[in-house]
């Protein structure tokens, strides 16, 4: 049984490529300890924290992307973020 489970995660892990596996090391590493832990279910654990991991590190692409995205549409300008409200405000000394 365990011989056949090896297989197709091997044959999952062959088709899938490295495009999807970004986060899903590291989510099969923390859910298979964690699900050892829970009752000898490793490979539920896995395959779960591969899911979660690659999802995290979906939306950590996106926030990024844009991130990178407002940072280019010129809104560091000091127009663009006005200052908070109460904040102080620098001023030019008197002349």
């Amino acid at each position: 049984m365990k011989r056949i489970v090896w297989v197709m995660v091997a044959v999952l892990c062959l088709v899938q490529g490295p495009v999807f596996a970004k986060g899903c090391i590291k989510g099969a590493v923390v859910g298979g300890v964690a699900g050892h832990v829970a009752g000898h279910h490793a490979v539920a654990g896995a395959v779960a924290g591969c899911v979660v991991g690659h999802e995290i590190a979906k939306k950590q692409a996106q926030d990024q992307k844009a991130a990178a995205t407002r940072g280019q549409a010129g809104q560091n300008t000091p127009a663009a973020n006005p200052p908070a409200p109460g904040a102080s405000v620098p001023t030019a000394p008197p002349r």
